[in-house]
């Protein structure tokens, strides 16, 4: 069988908070031939080769407010402003200042990239402003001790309809560089601790990576107008 991006196989919740007519197309979960996962690029950025999907998922939209944290380079966070528009904005979040000034020189020009030296405990953006916070192999490096803390802070800093998504190495399936991951039910479960809720989990199938999208608790719990 040829296991592309079309057959992701894991679903926790597939989230109602999604308009299925504009949402990336949601695959059977259906395991038709299990060496398949044997076959998998264990490189860092290997999850790089499905920005398409990933984003499709995602679905942004034109006007969106979105904070990339630990961009690096920016990679993630030009694919994000083209998604975006002019009319929205990409925080581009790193903690040193050699990676901002390197962002601050390529996006020159793009207004709706803001490339930005961010605190370690929490993405430092103002109350209520984010539509999105993506989160793209880089927890593992947040501080063990202040995870539940940054949940809370996302809590804080997201809208009521923002969402958070986590990209990160699957330690357990890890051809190498399980180190530079995170146990997922160790992430849903600090996330749960900070106010969100795992809404869908995918494998993305080739690499040893996995997608997580997380609503805010509270959501659950808003009575219907």
């Amino acid at each position: 069988m040829k296991f592309g991006i079309h057959n992701a196989v894991m679903i926790v919740f597939v989230g109602a908070l999604m308009e299925a007519a504009v949402a990336a197309e949601c695959p059977s979960s259906r395991i038709l031939d299990a060496a398949a996962f044997a076959s998998r690029d264990g490189g860092g950025y290997s999850y790089r080769n499905q920005a398409e999907w990933i984003l499709d998922r995602l679905d942004l939209r034109p006007g969106d407010t979105v904070v990339d944290i630990g961009a690096g380079d920016g990679w993630w966070s030009d694919k994000l402003a083209q998604r975006v528009g002019p009319s929205g904005r990409v925080f581009a979040a790193e903690v040193r200042s050699d990676l901002v000034n390197g962002m601050k020189q390529r996006f020159q020009g793009r207004p709706e990239i803001e490339p930005y030296q961010c605190p370690t405990d929490h993405p430092g953006r103002p109350k209520g402003s984010l539509d999105l916070a993506f989160i793209s192999q880089t927890y593992h490096h947040l501080p063990v001790d202040g995870r539940v803390a940054y949940w809370r802070a996302l809590v804080e800093q997201c809208k009521p309809t923002g969402r958070v998504c986590v990209i990160e190495t699957y330690p357990e399936i890890a051809v190498r560089g399980s180190d530079h991951g995170t146990q997922l039910s160790k992430l849903i479960a600090e996330a749960e601790q900070g106010g969100w809720i795992a809404v869908e989990v995918w494998f993305l199938p080739g690499t040893q990576h996995y997608m997580a999208v997380f609503a805010p608790k509270a959501a659950f719990f808003l009575r219907a107008d």
